[in-house]
């Protein structure tokens, strides 16, 4: 599997209530992945980069996550796997699984739009760009609930009783 593995620290303000990371601080883990995987060329390759100052911001078009156990705070940095699914002509899909103590504790994709810094754009791959990222592609997630089949052929609804 070609995916890279990106070390993150928690800090004690991503812990809840629940004394886990919080869901909305989840997101914010998987912006520090994006950060350290595509805003500075991984040591010892020519990746691109992308970021301020590099001629290309990115811009989230989607994220979807999946949450499967609690991740409870720790001193070590926990180690996130992530690879691309997905490039389209301007988009790229990035994909994270979380560890856990059995497991993935969560899986996500975020869709992200390269954006030229100068004109705001949306802008295309580079061959370049495409060619460096194209070691880090495999499969999508496949998330539990869209596996689903539903007796309505593909949505569902829910009643407000109340």
């Amino acid at each position: 599997m070609p995916r890279l593995t990106i070390p993150v620290r928690l800090r004690w303000s991503d812990i809840d209530a629940y004394r886990h990371v919080n869901n909305a601080k989840m997101l914010g883990i998987l912006e520090e992945c994006r950060i350290q995987a595509f805003w500075q060329p991984r040591q010892g390759e020519d990746s691109p980069a992308m970021g301020p100052g590099s001629g290309t911001n990115t811009l989230i078009a989607r994220q979807e996550i999946e949450y499967l156990a609690p991740v409870e705070y720790s001193l070590e940095p926990l180690q996130v796997e992530l690879w691309i699914s997905h490039m389209g002509g301007a988009s790229i899909d990035v994909c994270y699984e979380i560890p856990g103590p059995d497991g993935p504790a969560a899986r996500a994709t975020t869709t992200l739009v390269l954006v030229d810094e100068e004109t705001g754009r949306p802008r295309r791959i580079t061959a370049a760009e495409r060619s460096a990222w194209s070691e880090l592609t495999d499969a999508a997630i496949r998330f539990r609930r869209r596996d689903r089949d539903t007796s309505d052929g593909g949505s569902s609804t829910v009643e407000n009783t109340a």
